[in-house]
């Protein structure tokens, strides 16, 4: 595959908050002491007065967030990955799943490419716990083009939502000006008849590098992004598994609770089919390069197509 353009998906989150911004004005947004990191602080250079920052205290923060959602404002709140779903998660469920509110949970630095912050930083078990909350709109955008799109979609989206982004410049593999978005939509980006590999997030530029590998060892693999993780397109799941017969699922994540858990589920009650799921297999991670973990955890592309091809001999 060609060399792309690589942008962090925090960055595409930044961006797109200051654009909404000057096109909403009950758009608030507020952070915990990180809008460097978060990106959060292009919105602030333009909207001072509508960004807060809580300072170290995401349940306050979201608890803030809730009451402003009352009022009638569309907070997005801003942290790591593992404060925002970690930390604050009673606050979340609690004050924002329960009364349904219109709040939108912006987690990044989320999963092992978190890096050399290390395993307490590293938060594989986010879509778990986000998944698991009544009512949780969960997505996990593949790229730049993706994550600007799921923001705006956030936004029109009445209801708690929860986006996943990555601390990681990525390639963007999307067309700006092809892409269309849709919550709770799959997209196939390459059809093959071999076996389905449905990725998420980072994991989706990784797996259609794999499925090029597998192409040369004659394994023709179809690949589908899932940035929408709940609710989860059941059709394409269930269509790519009576066509294919056979499933692999691929995410920067616990292989518990995620993307592969909520196939599991689909595929067990509607159309058995063999899955394998490849992501981070119940252990925590450890600190390191980026890349040199995704490499160690098996979710580069070398590792997803030497993974599916041991499977598919």
């Amino acid at each position: 595959m060609s060399e792309l353009k690589k942008i962090a998906t925090r960055e595409s989150y930044g961006n797109t908050l200051a654009e909404l911004g000057a096109e909403h004005e009950n758009i608030v947004v507020l952070d915990a002491d990180l809008a460097a990191a978060t990106k959060t602080s292009v919105f602030q250079k333009v909207f001072p007065e509508r960004h807060i920052d809580c300072g170290i205290a995401e349940a306050n923060m979201t608890g803030i967030a809730a009451g402003l959602a009352t009022c009638g404002y569309v907070p997005f709140i801003s942290s790591f990955a593992m404060f925002a779903a970690g930390r604050a998660y009673e606050q979340v469920r609690n004050s924002i799943g329960y009364p349904h509110l219109n709040v939108k949970i912006a987690a990044t630095h989320a999963g092992i490419s978190v890096g050399e912050d290390g395993a307490s930083h590293q938060c594989n078990e986010d879509i778990a716990l986000m998944r698991a909350i009544p009512g949780m709109t969960v997505i996990n955008p593949a790229d730049d083009v993706e994550a600007r799109a799921a923001v705006k979609a956030a936004y029109e989206h009445e209801g708690p939502v929860y986006l996943r982004l990555g601390r990681l410049a990525v390639p963007v593999i999307n067309d700006e000006a092809e892409y269309r978005f849709e919550l709770g939509k799959g997209i196939m980006l390459r059809d093959g008849s071999d076996c389905t590999v449905i990725a998420t997030g980072l994991c989706v530029y990784e797996a259609l590098s794999a499925a090029e590998r597998l192409a040369e060892n004659g394994i023709q693999a179809r690949v589908i992004n899932i940035h929408t993780i709940k609710p989860l397109d059941e059709e394409i799941v269930i269509c790519a598994a009576k066509e294919t017969g056979r499933i692999f699922t691929v995410e920067e994540h616990s292989v518990i609770g995620g993307l592969g858990a909520a196939v599991a589920e689909v595929l067990s009650e509607k159309c058995p089919t063999k899955l394998t799921r490849i992501g981070v297999n119940d252990v925590f991670g450890e600190s390191g390069p980026a890349k040199e973990l995704l490499h160690k955890y098996r979710l580069d592309a070398e590792g997803i197509a030497g993974r599916i091809g041991d499977e598919m001999r």
